[in-house]
């Protein structure tokens, strides 16, 4: 039996019947939101909020970043990242340190029991991802995955002229 929760219900009716031509961008939102909440389900036994699944996930490919960079490669602003770091560190899944001879970056490192999280973690993710394209064909699937990749690289050119246009400005 499948049962859908009553806020899936309601989304699925204004996609369906309110709303069914309405922009793709907030389509796009609604369906990241259903897979954070899915996913957040699923972290909830280990003690990780989606917030620090981002800096996980992200940690997992490259230990030792600076909590800028983490900011920015995570899309938070650095307060957000200070607080999840702080948070982190006392639930014993990161460290924070300077390296010698700079005492102006704070790098952050993973613990024995962040970096154990991965194998836990990452197969709720997959579990997640493949929910959601259950019934879709591989060959509709793989043309989703390349019009949102094409649809970033249009923003990211657009974004490009933009602040070209703005710096041209400028001189």
């Amino acid at each position: 039996m499948n049962i859908k929760s009553k806020d899936t219900q309601t989304l699925l009716k204004h996609w369906r019947e309110s709303v069914p031509n309405d922009r793709l961008a907030h389509l796009i939102r609604d369906v990241a939101r259903a897979q954070m909440r899915a996913l957040q389900y699923r972290l909830i036994p280990f003690g990780v909020s989606f917030g620090h699944w981002t800096f996980l996930r992200i940690l997992w490919i490259r230990d030792g970043l600076t909590q800028k960079e983490l900011s920015d490669l995570a899309g938070v602003m650095e307060p957000t990242t200070f607080s999840a770091m702080k948070a982190m560190e006392r639930m014993g899944f990161i460290e924070r340190r300077h390296l010698p001879g700079n005492r102006k970056n704070m790098h952050v490192y993973l613990t024995n029991a962040g970096r154990a999280l991965e194998g836990n973690l990452v197969p709720l993710a997959e579990q997640v991802n493949q929910i959601s394209v259950e019934g879709l064909p591989d060959r509709s699937l793989s043309m989703v995955r390349n019009a949102l990749v094409q649809m970033i690289e249009n923003l990211a050119t657009e974004e490009e002229t933009r602040t070209d246009a703005h710096t041209d400005a400028d001189i």
